[in-house]
């Protein structure tokens, strides 16, 4: 038998301690630790919830990675490139890669009888995933694109009804500055809510088909393709693999396509989400210092408190060894407590 192990078992058994000052010191030293570990767990959980969170409503607006012409620069007028190029099977085909879809960008004014407001239409086709819409959708319902008919319904964000005070089954004009100014008359079939302001007052979903007729392409001809990943830890790996596939591709005009993924497009937005990773540390250094402050000061006092103990023990030739195990024993039967508690709590 653990000699030592027994004797500290026997001491964090003994119930006629429970109305002494030590237990009392012990019990706010458990519940230290406990709190402690419990502000720990929380402040990860809310950080990491909270970090998914909005990369997943940045990620429903732009995907995890498109491909773009190479001479698209940082505005929304966008230089077009095929739909189905002839690289895209090897694409479906990359590990990891789960949905592909198309997408148009038009920039343009929306006038109602007293507002008007810029936006930026962004066409979808059939082929468009609505899952992330669908779960932020808070009036009406999502497009349906039927493959013989342009549909005029738009889906807009609540920002914008409010704004324009807009409702499902209104329709307002939206027009697009160009060379020769034309316009396109729009029913509301939905408003979604993001609570991602930037997004939300700037993107309206409709039907691609309007995209590319005032930009003058033909039906082969999108602003890009956008594409969605099983795993976002490895959107590195394979925006590498996609742009080794479409790196040798070249237009008639000597253009050529590139790779972006949603880090390298809104940088601004993953470098704050990764700032958040040292509030977490700052709080786990704190509590830590905390847990060990209190059991710390719960040891010093076990120790004070079997001062003669501790003589009666070294009077029969125990080793300082066999002391020390005792307390350190005890201390874990503390520390198992507290993280129990902390880990329930939390």
């Amino acid at each position: 038998m653990n000699t030592e192990f027994f004797i500290a078992k026997r001491l964090n058994n003994n119930t006629e301690a429970d109305k002494r000052f030590p237990a009392t010191i012990m019990g706010i030293a458990v519940t230290g630790i406990s709190i402690s570990l419990a502000v720990m767990l929380v402040a990860i959980s809310i950080v990491t919830g909270f970090k998914e969170e909005i990369r997943n409503k940045v990620i429903g607006f732009g995907s995890h990675i498109q491909i773009l012409n190479y001479d698209s620069n940082v505005s929304f007028e966008t230089s077009p490139i095929e739909a189905t190029p002839d690289f895209l099977p090897l694409i479906k085909n990359t590990n990891g890669v789960r949905h592909i879809q198309v997408f148009g960008l038009k920039a343009g004014i929306v006038k109602t009888q007293n507002d008007i407001q810029g936006l930026v239409l962004k066409g979808v086709g059939q082929d468009y995933d609505w899952s992330f819409f669908d779960k932020s959708m808070i009036q009406g319902k999502s497009l349906v694109l039927k493959k013989d008919s342009v549909s005029n319904q738009i889906v807009i964000s609540s920002f914008l009804a409010k704004k324009l005070k807009l409702n499902p089954g209104d329709s307002f004009q939206m027009w697009f500055i160009q060379d020769t100014p034309r316009f396109r008359k729009f029913t509301v079939s939905g408003i979604y809510e993001t609570s991602l302001q930037e997004f939300d007052k700037t993107f309206a979903l409709a039907d691609i088909r309007h995209i590319q007729r005032l930009s003058g392409w033909n039906e082969n001809q999108v602003s890009g393709l956008e594409m969605m990943v099983n795993d976002f830890s490895e959107i590195d790996r394979i925006t590498i693999e996609v742009n080794e596939i479409v790196a040798t591709s070249f237009f008639e005009n000597g253009s050529r396509l590139k790779v972006l993924n949603i880090v390298e497009k809104y940088p601004q937005i993953f470098d704050w989400l990764n700032l958040q990773d040292i509030n977490v540390m700052v709080i786990i250094i704190l509590m830590l210092i905390v847990a060990g402050i209190n059991m710390i000061t719960g040891l010093l006092i076990i120790i004070l408190d079997r001062t003669n103990m501790i003589g009666i023990l070294k009077a029969l030739g125990t080793s300082n060894r066999s002391v020390r195990s005792i307390f350190i024993y005890q201390s874990s039967f503390l520390i198992i407590k507290g993280l129990l508690w902390g880990n329930l709590l939390g």
